[in-house]
C-alpha cells in the first residue's frame, strides 16, 4: 500500500506559500497525499479564485469548519479533522503557519501521528496576537519543522525545541512562487494592467496606495482602528482597499466610517493584487504575505504592526514601521515622508535562492520513503544545541 500524507491548510496565503510544494508532491505517484481543507476560508474570493489561478489541486477532504469567532473555528477544525485522520491513519501530517487551522495538530498529536509544521521557528513575540500562541503551540507539538533561516532555527531552540527536528531550507517560498506566478508570466499581468484596469477602479497607475488590514489586534481593538484609520486619513493620495470581511463587520460595529480618499471592495484574487501591487505606490499591510511578496517584487511596504516575524524587510530596507498601539511615536507626516521615500529604490531582497519548495518537497518525499517523520526523541535535544550553534555558525 502506498503511504499517505496527511495535509491540512485553511486560508488563502496557505495556498498561495504551498503551491509548489503541492505540484511537487502531487506530480509522483509513489505516495498517497491527502490534501485538506479547513473551511477557515469558505468564500470563492478568499478561497476558489486562488485554487484556479495558482493552479494548485483541488483538496480531497473539505472539513466545513465554521463558526463566529477563532475559539467555535479552532474548536470545529479539531472535532472535525479527528475522524478523518484516525481514518486515514497518514504517516504524517502536516500544517501551515499560525493560524486556527493549526490548532487541528491536536488531534493528530492525540492520534500520535507525526506532526510537520511548514513555516516554523517564527515570532512576533507579540502575545496579543492569536498566530504567535497558535505557532508556539504547533512547534512544541511537531516532530518536524521547517524553517527559513538559521536564525529562526536559533528562535527556536531558544524556546527549547530540538535542533534536530528542525530543517532550514535557506529561503522563504515566497520567492520562487513570484518567480513561477509573477516573473515568468509578467507579460499576463502587464495585459491585464490597462488603462481601463485602473480607471474602473478609480485609480490612476503608479499614484495610489494598495491597502489590506485583517490582524485581530488592528481590528478588535477600537484604540488602534481608529489610528488605523487617522493614518490612512492623513495622505491625499488614493488608497485602494480590498477589505476583510470581518474588518468590514467591526467597521459597522463600531459606527465608523472610511476615510474619503479610501476606495473600498470585498477581497480580490491573486492575480487582480498582485498587478495593483507592483503599479501602486506602495502597498499599507499588516499581512505577513504581502511584506515579503513587496520586498521581492521591489515594491515599498508599510507594515501597521508592532513587531513582525519577518525582520528582514527592514534589514533590506523595503518597510517602514507604524505601530497602531502607539500612534504617538509614529506621526502620520513622518511615517508617509518615509514611506514614499522607498519609492523607486532598489534592494537585494534577501529572502532565499528561490530552492525552498523544492527542498521542502524533497525532505517530505524522503521521509516518507524512509519512515523518518520521527527520527529523534524530544529529551535529547540538549544533548545536540551546542553542536547546532557551531554548525550553522550561530
Amino acid at each position: 500500500m502506498k503511504k499517505k500524507l496527511a495535509i491540512i491548510l485553511g486560508i488563502r496565503p496557505d495556498i498561495i506559500r504551498a503551491s509548489l510544494v503541492l505540484k511537487q508532491l502531487f506530480a509522483q505517484d509513489k505516495h498517497e497525499i491527502v490534501f485538506i481543507w479547513s473551511g477557515q476560508h469558505y468564500s470563492d474570493n478568499l478561497k476558489e479564485v486562488f485554487f484556479q489561478e495558482l493552479d494548485v489541486p483541488r483538496p480531497s477532504i473539505e472539513l466545513g469548519a465554521t463558526g463566529d469567532n477563532d475559539a467555535e473555528v479552532a474548536s470545529d477544525v479539531l472535532r472535525k479533522l479527528y475522524p478523518v485522520l484516525e481514518k486515514l491513519q497518514p504517516e504524517a501530517v502536516m500544517f501551515l503557519g499560525d493560524t486556527n487551522t493549526v490548532v487541528g495538530s491536536i488531534a493528530a498529536a492525540q492520534l500520535n501521528i507525526p506532526i510537520v509544521h511548514f513555516e516554523g521557528c517564527w515570532s512576533a513575540y507579540d502575545w496579543r496576537m492569536p498566530e504567535t500562541k497558535y505557532r508556539n503551540l504547533i512547534d512544541q507539538l511537531s516532530d518536524v519543522i521547517y524553517t527559513y533561516f538559521p536564525e529562526y532555527k536559533y528562535q527556536g531552540m531558544l524556546a527549547g525545541l530540538n535542533p534536530k527536528n528542525i530543517v532550514i531550507t535557506y529561503g522563504n517560498p515566497i520567492v520562487e512562487i513570484l518567480d513561477t506566478y509573477y516573473f515568468k508570466q509578467k507579460a499576463k499581468f502587464d495585459a491585464l494592467a490597462t488603462p481601463e484596469f485602473f480607471q474602473s477602479r478609480g485609480l490612476e497607475k503608479g499614484e495610489y496606495y494598495l491597502m489590506t488590514w485583517h490582524r485581530r489586534e488592528n481590528v478588535h481593538i477600537r484604540s488602534s482602528f481608529e489610528a488605523i484609520l487617522k493614518l490612512i486619513g492623513s495622505t491625499k493620495r488614493k488608497i485602494y482597499l480590498p477589505l476583510s470581511y470581518r474588518t468590514q463587520k467591526v467597521l459597522k460595529e463600531y459606527g465608523l466610517a472610511l476615510p474619503r480618499n479610501v476606495i473600498m471592495v470585498d477581497p480580490i484574487g491573486y492575480m487582480e493584487i498582485v498587478a495593483l501591487m507592483v503599479n501602486s505606490r506602495g502597498v499599507i499591510t499588516d499581512s505577513g504575505t504581502i511584506v515579503e511578496e513587496t520586498c521581492v517584487l521591489q515594491v515599498p511596504s508599510l507594515q501597521m504592526r508592532k513587531s513582525t516575524e519577518r525582520p528582514q524587510v527592514y534589514d533590506v530596507g523595503s518597510s517602514v514601521k507604524f505601530d497602531p498601539a502607539e500612534p504617538g511615536k509614529y506621526p502620520a507626516e513622518t511615517v508617509f515622508q518615509k514611506f514614499e521615500g522607498l519609492y523607486g529604490k532598489k534592494w537585494n531582497h534577501g529572502l532565499g535562492d528561490g530552492l525552498a519548495s523544492k527542498r521542502i518537497a524533497d525532505d517530505l518525499l524522503w521521509r516518507l520513503d524512509n519512515d523518518a517523520f520521527r527520527m529523534h526523541k524530544p529529551e535529547d535535544h540538549h544533548l545536540w544545541i551546542e553542536r547546532s550553534y557551531r554548525e550553522d555558525g550561530l
